[in-house]
Parts: structure tokens; C-alpha cells; sequence
């Protein structure tokens, strides 16, 4: 294939056009200068002098210029024509160059790709035999290489065209050839020549090949005998190690197989090893029981070489598991012994000459037998008559035929099995088992308690199912096939399924089906039919209400059965469904009503206030004959108007007080409070009406109780409708206690009385509002006090309890944080 020219070089063909060129040039261009210079001269000569004398220069000046133009040409053409000589030398050498490339080019077949140039186009030469294929295909490498080489070539000149990488592959074969791609870049073109491997280089091809194989063979292997759990190893001519495999590794406690051979290192005494050579020296091989040391562990090995071309190989098998194994096996069976000997089954296993060997407890208790006529080793026959004797074998009128039948298993290969049916009213189920060494195995179970469980259970079976059948509530059962397994007549009345629809056990597609004339909300059967259906391992209970198209109320319970299975129950709830509504509609109405009470009684508590307090000022100043004198009467109305008009304001701010606390606008101000003063505080507030009831007041608190947080306000509010309260539950003459005392992060304020008491079925309701009680009392009230106490007690952050024994008295605890407010706990 041509080589493109380089633009940027002097080629001899360049050269010689060149200097042809200067050559014509001077031929033609010079001799016409001559014969101007000559015909000037003469000229000249016919001038006048001073036209002479320049003319003469002139002449002179152009026979100068002539003569070294002639010159220069002559120098030329003889340098023209050296460089001409040695371009037609350079020529001549490279036609020889390219008609012997072109020799050896032919001389074997071959294939050229050539991508790129300055066409840009693919050129594809050669001949199509090579390959197998006409040229144009040659660029498929597919259709004349194996897929394997196809996709090599492929990336290689992928890469060969992308950055110039170089490549030589072997291909094939193909086309029953070997064949070698060689790829690289010329001349900025990217070219694969394709030829066929032959003679030194098949050859060649064909010996690694080989050595690849073996190599292949041997590393396989290698790799089997590393997988031994055995050390294996070879050794050569002279018994030195050569190759081991992991297990000789461990054994000598080396990295790996290299390691030991480099180290030498051998796990079998150097005596033993002398031996070894020997005998394979004498009779090509060695096999022997010896000591060795695996892993720093001396063990007993059978060791074995056989001697070979090159040395010998060898092996080993740790053999000291065999003891171990048959130590294990002698435990095992007597723990198989032990074992059978606790099974309640009944255990009796007989050599071939019909002996005992071994019996369980269970066997020696079933039939009664003693310890000393185990031991002595009777006979199967021997047994048979002896338990005949004692009436432990089932009644027969021909013992003898039966016995022997029964002593035929001895010489039987499959397995018996029968029932005995013994004369004390057990049931036995007895299996005979051939021991294909020569005797019997007899397995003896008591099915007494079994078919005693079986009657029961068909008897409660038959109970359920007529339970079922009396039940109101539908019951159905799906199996895990997702059909109707069971079901009662509340079920197939509720959802108006005939005995012909049920008899064919539905399918719970089919039955849903069927149930959407009733209901046929999609998702409530959704539900029913995943848990039916549902292959999940955790199902749980599935609950949900459905209202039907005729008005009734069906509720529908789903449970999952151990079995798989699934229970669906539906009760009709339609007349508790009705209750139910008018209960809340009724619940309802009683909210209403109730938030308009206090949405009436908030109202007019402030439409009262303002009034009420005019009152309250002008009886003020008509007691104090501000306006003029009263007469006793006059002021003794005016004192029962202020004391009146004091209660009904002091209801009044309870009522707003509450209104406040349950609209969330009521604020605590919290400063350190001396409880002493405020209990002083709330109990001068009720002095006169202690004294008008000949009533005794007792405070009792430590003198160094000090101070805690909380609203001084509230505090006296809480005491003062304690210490109200206590006073109109108490007769005149009763004393009424006001204690306090710290105990660790809390201050207990208790107010008790001697009064009545109250009821035990009162106790849960004392704290409600509008609560009143007499209790036998002339106390008359709203039933605001204890209620307003808990609301101040729990808003800061305390606790309120009530002790009430009947005709002993009433105790009212109330306990507060001592370091102040805490997050407040809602009321139960």
C-alpha cells in the first residue's frame, strides 16, 4: 500500500523538476541577452564621445553582467545536474524498496484494513480466502471470527483508532486456520494487517497452547489437593520437599504450601523418614501407622509414598479421631439406651434366637414385669406365655396359632402393625420392626387415654355444633383455600343465603359476591376478603360496622384459627345501634344544655357584679349614718343587708372565678407566702360566723414551717371556702382543725371538722360543681366551694384529697410544691 507524500519534504522528484526548470530558463533567457549586449556595443561606437564614453560604460557594465550571468548558469547546471544524479539514485533505491515490500506483501496471503487518510475513507485489500469471507465483510469481524476473538479485535482497534495503541492478537482458529491481527498506526492512519500463523510461528502458537494447558492442569490440580483436608506433598529425587498442600501447611504451621517448602518443614521424624526412603527404594512404596506432630499436637497418622519418575509423592490421614469416634459411638448408644428408657412408648427389642436384649422402663411397667426376670434374658415365646398367664395379652381362642403368627415377624422384612385389646380394658397399638441382622424391635403405645380424648372430642364436637346451631349470632368459617368450611343458620339467615348457595361451599369471592344485593361498600369486603385469603404470617383481628341497604346494622368480627383458617362472626346491632344514637343525641342535648349554663350563669354573674356592688356601697353608708341616724332596728336591717349582699358577691366572684379557670384567662402571682399569717388571714374573715356558732378554731403549725410559693390571694380564697365549708357541716360547740406542715418537697394544708360527714357513695362527687349536700345541716350553699378549692389547688401544680367518716367529721388535705408552681396535672 502507497505511503501518503509529506508535504512539508523535498522529494528527488521535487528536486529534479526544480533544477529542469533553472536549467531551461538559463538556456533560454541567457543567449538573447548576449546578442543585446553585442548589438549595444556597436551601437555605441557610432556615438558622439561623451555619448560614447557613457555608452561605453554601459556596454562594458551589460558585458559584466553577461559574463557572470554565463557563469553563474554553467555552476548552475553542474550542480543541477550532480543533484539529478543522486535523486535518480534515491528514486532507483526506493522503487527497490517497494517492489521487495510488495514481494513479501505477496508471498502469503494476508488482509489490510485501513482506517482514516486524507480521504477518510475505509480501504480493505487482500484475499477473502484467509478469512473465509469476500473483503468487503472482512470489517464484520463476526461473521468470520469466534465471538471471544470478535470482540478482542474489536476493542483493539477501538483503541488503536482512538489513540494509536498497538496490538498483536491471535485469532481463531477460523475457517481452519490460525490467524494473527497486527494493528498499528502509519503514517496517521490507523492499519490491521491480518495473516495466517504458519511454520516456526504455529509451531510456536501451538506450544503455549500446550504449556498453557498444562499450566491449567496444573494449578487445577494444585487447587484440588489444597481443598484435601490431608497433607499431601512430593518430594524429589534426593527426598527433599518439593510441594504441599494447605493441611501439610497447617500441620507444619506455615502460611501456605510455599512457605513449608521453603522452610523444609516436616511433621514426620527424621527416622521415620529414613525408613520411608528406604522401603520406596526396595519396593516403590511406603505405608506405615506413625506418630507426627500436627500443629504442635502430637497425633497418630497412617502415612503412605509412592515413588515416581522424579521422587515421590506421599500423604497422610489423621487417625487419631478413631478411638475418639468409636469412645463417642459406645456414649451415644447408651444415651440412646437411656434415652429409650425414659419414652413412655414401650420398648423391646430381641436378637435373632428370639432373646431379650433390651427393654425400657416403660415395657417392664406396662406389662408388669419384674427386674429379675429381665435379667435373666428370657425368650420371646417365654415372655408371651408368661404375660398369657397373667392375663396381659389380648384373649384368644387359639393362643398357639396366634402366638405364632405373631413370631413370624422374625422372619419378615416389612414392618407389622396391629392393636391389642387387653382383658383390662386397655387398648394397645403394637409395632413389630425386622431387624434385617436377625431379631425383632416391638414398640408398644397405650392408645387407652387417646381414644378416650377422641370420644370426647366428638362428643364436645357435637356439642359445639349444636351450640352454633342455636346461636343468634352468625358464624362462619373459611379454610385456607379461601372456601366455606362452616357455618350455622344465623349466618346464612343474616345474609338470606339459601341451603342450595351453601351446600356447594362458596368461595368468599362468591359469597361477597352474593352479599353485595345487602352491602357493597368495597373496602369493608376488601378487609373480609385479605384476611380470608391473606398468605401473611402475622394476622391479626379484624374489626368493622356495617350499615346495610334495608336499615340494619350488622357488626362483623374476623379472627384468624391456629389452623390457618378464618372465623368471621356478624351480630346484628341494629337495636343497639338505635340506643346508642339516642344516648349521644341525648348526651348531646345535656352538653348543650349545660354549656348554655354556664354561658348564662357567666352572663348574668356580670351583669349582677355592677349592680350588687352599688348595694353593697349604699347599705355601707346607711350603716354608717352617713346620710343620718338609724334606730336599732334600721341598723340591724342594714348589717343583715351587707352580710347578704357580702355572700351573694362572694358567690359571685366564685362563680367568675371558675368561668376564668375554665377559660384559661385565670393567672397565678406568686411570691413567697408566710403560711402562719395566711391562715390567720383566711380564718379573720370568718370570726364573726365562728362566734355566732359557738365554734372553736385550731391552728396547728410548726413555728419554723416558714414560706412557699405560691398566690396569696388564691391561698386565702382556698382556706377561707375550707374553713366556710367546715363551718356549715358543724354543730355549735364542735371545733374545726386547720393544720400545716412540711413534709420533703411539699407543704399539706388539712382543714377538719366534727360535723356529720359524708356519705361514702358521695365522696366521688363532692368535688362537682353545683354539689350541694345538707347532710342534716341548716348549711345551704351552691356547691361552688370544694369545687373553686381543687381548681386553685391544681393550678398550683398540687393535689386535693377528702377523709370522711359518717357522724365522725370530714378531713380536707390539700398539697402544694414547696418550690413553687409545677406544670399542672389534669383532673381525673
Amino acid at each position: 500500500m502507497a505511503e501518503a507524500p509529506d508535504q512539508g519534504r523535498e522529494t528527488p522528484g521535487r528536486a529534479a523538476g526544480r533544477l529542469r526548470r533553472s536549467a531551461l530558463f538559463a538556456s533560454v533567457a541567457l543567449p538573447p541577452l548576449f546578442a543585446t549586449a553585442g548589438a549595444h556595443a556597436a551601437d555605441l561606437l557610432s556615438l558622439p564621445v561623451p555619448v560614447e564614453i557613457a555608452a561605453l560604460s554601459v556596454g562594458v557594465g551589460l558585458t559584466l553582467a553577461a559574463a557572470t550571468s554565463s557563469f553563474l548558469y554553467l555552476r548552475l547546471r553542474r550542480s543541477a545536474a550532480k543533484e539529478e544524479e543522486a535523486l535518480s539514485g534515491q528514486v532507483a533505491e526506493l522503487r527497490e524498496r517497494l517492489d521487495r515490500a510488495q514481494f513479501l506483501l505477496r508471498s502469503e496471503p494476508f488482509v489490510v484494513i485501513a482506517w482514516g487518510g486524507p480521504s477518510g475513507h475505509t480501504e480493505v485489500t487482500g484475499e477473502g480466502e484467509l478469512i473465509g469471507c469476500d473483503i468487503p465483510s472482512a470489517l464484520r469481524f463476526s461473521t468470520w471470527l469466534p465471538p471471544e476473538d470478535a470482540d478482542a479485535l474489536e476493542r483493539a482497534t477501538a483503541a488503536l483508532r482512538a489513540d494509536g495503541t498497538a496490538f498483536r492478537l491471535t485469532l481463531g482458529p477460523t475457517n481452519g486456520k490460525i490467524l494473527e491481527g497486527e494493528g498499528r498506526p502509519v503514517l496517521g492512519r490507523a492499519v490491521l494487517r491480518i495473516r495466517e500463523v504458519t511454520g516456526e510461528h504455529l509451531e510456536a502458537f501451538r506450544l503455549r497452547d500446550e504449556i498453557a494447558t498444562a499450566t491449567h492442569e496444573r494449578d487445577a490440580m494444585r487447587e484440588a489437593l489444597d481443598a484435601l483436608p490431608h497433607p499431601v506433598w512430593q518430594r524429589d529425587a534426593e527426598g527433599r520437599l518439593g510441594f504441599a498442600n494447605l493441611a501439610y501447611a497447617a500441620a507444619v504451621e506455615a502460611k501456605d504450601g510455599a512457605d513449608a517448602v521453603a522452610r523444609m518443614a516436616e511433621f514426620l521424624d527424621s527416622g521415620v523418614r529414613q525408613e520411608a526412603f528406604r522401603r520406596r527404594a526396595l519396593t516403590g512404596s511406603w505405608k506405615a501407622r506413625t506418630p507426627a506432630i500436627f500443629a504442635g499436637e502430637r497425633r497418630m497418622v497412617d502415612a503412605a509414598e509412592k515413588a515416581g519418575a522424579h521422587g515421590a509423592t506421599g500423604y497422610a490421614v489423621d487417625v487419631s479421631e478413631l478411638d475418639a469416634v468409636r469412645s463417642d459411638l459406645q456414649r451415644q448408644m447408651e444415651s440412646q439406651l437411656r434415652t429409650l428408657d425414659q419414652l413412655p412408648t414401650a420398648v423391646a427389642m430381641f436378637d435373632d434366637a428370639q432373646r431379650l436384649v433390651f427393654c425400657n422402663a416403660a415395657y417392664r411397667t406396662l406389662f408388669q414385669l419384674d427386674q429379675a426376670f429381665i435379667d435373666a434374658g428370657p425368650t420371646d415365646p417365654e415372655i408371651l406365655d408368661r404375660l398369657r398367664a397373667e392375663r396381659r395379652l389380648p384373649e384368644q381362642a387359639d393362643y398357639r396359632a396366634w402366638k405364632t403368627h405373631l413370631l413370624e415377624a422374625y422372619r419378615a422384612i416389612d414392618t407389622q402393625e396391629t392393636t391389642w385389646h387387653l382383658p383390662d380394658g386397655r387398648t394397645l397399638r403394637v409395632v413389630v420392626n425386622p431387624d434385617p441382622r436377625g431379631g425383632v424391635t416391638y414398640l408398644f403405645d397405650d392408645l387407652t387415654e387417646k381414644l378416650h380424648l377422641e370420644t370426647r372430642f366428638k362428643s364436645a364436637m357435637r356439642v359445639q355444633s349444636e351450640t352454633l346451631e342455636t346461636l343468634s349470632e352468625g358464624v362462619a368459617v373459611f379454610g385456607t383455600d379461601g372456601r366455606l368450611t362452616l357455618h350455622n343458620p344465623a349466618f346464612a339467615t343474616i345474609w338470606r343465603l339459601d341451603a342450595a348457595q351453601l351446600g356447594v361451599r362458596p368461595h368468599i369471592d362468591a359469597f361477597i359476591l352474593r352479599a353485595n344485593a345487602l352491602f357493597a361498600e368495597e373496602s369493608a369486603w376488601s378487609a373480609i376478603r385479605g384476611m380470608v385469603t391473606g398468605l401473611g404470617e402475622a394476622r391479626e383481628v379484624l374489626s368493622l360496622r356495617m350499615e346495610r341497604y334495608d336499615g340494619s346494622v350488622i357488626d362483623c368480627t374476623g379472627a384468624p384459627l391456629p389452623d390457618g383458617s378464618t372465623l368471621l362472626t356478624f351480630v346484628d346491632a341494629t337495636a343497639g345501634v338505635n340506643v346508642e344514637r339516642a344516648l349521644k343525641e341525648r348526651n348531646d342535648a345535656l352538653e348543650q344544655a349545660g354549656a348554655l349554663r354556664d354561658n348564662f350563669v357567666h352572663h348574668v354573674s356580670y351583669q349582677m357584679r355592677s349592680p350588687l356592688t352599688n348595694v353593697i356601697g349604699f347599705t355601707q353608708m346607711i350603716a354608717d349614718e352617713v346620710i343620718g341616724p338609724l334606730n336599732g332596728k334600721q341598723a340591724e336591717y342594714a348589717g343583715h343587708i351587707m352580710r347578704s349582699s357580702n355572700a351573694l358577691l362572694a358567690i359571685i366572684d366564685d362563680i367568675l372565678d371558675l368561668a376564668s379557670i375554665d377559660t384559661g384567662d385565670i393567672a397565678l402571682d406568686l411570691e413567697d407566702v408566710e403560711i402562719e399569717r395566711v391562715i390567720g388571714a383566711a380564718a379573720q374573715g370568718l370570726q364573726d360566723r365562728f362566734a355566732e356558732q359557738n365554734l372553736k378554731l385550731a391552728i396547728e403549725a410548726p413555728a419554723d414551717i416558714g414560706t412557699f410559693r405560691a398566690d396569696p390571694k388564691r391561698l386565702r380564697q382556698i382556706l377561707f371556702n375550707l374553713l366556710s365549708n367546715a363551718a356549715g357541716f358543724s354543730k355549735p360547740g364542735q371545733t374545726i382543725r386547720v393544720s400545716a406542715e412540711r413534709t420533703g418537697e411539699a407543704i399539706v394544708l388539712s382543714v377538719a371538722d366534727e360535723g356529720k360527714g359524708i356519705a361514702p357513695e358521695l365522696l366521688e362527687r363532692v368535688f362537682e360543681r353545683f354539689e350541694t349536700r345538707s347532710s342534716g345541716t341548716r348549711h345551704r350553699g351552691l356547691g361552688l366551694g370544694l369545687s373553686i378549692v381543687r381548681s386553685f389547688v391544681e393550678l398550683h401544680g398540687g393535689r386535693v384529697s377528702v377523709q370522711s367518716v359518717p357522724d365522725a367529721g370530714t378531713t380536707v388535705t390539700c398539697v402544694f410544691p414547696a418550690d413553687g408552681l409545677r406544670p399542672r396535672v389534669a383532673a381525673e
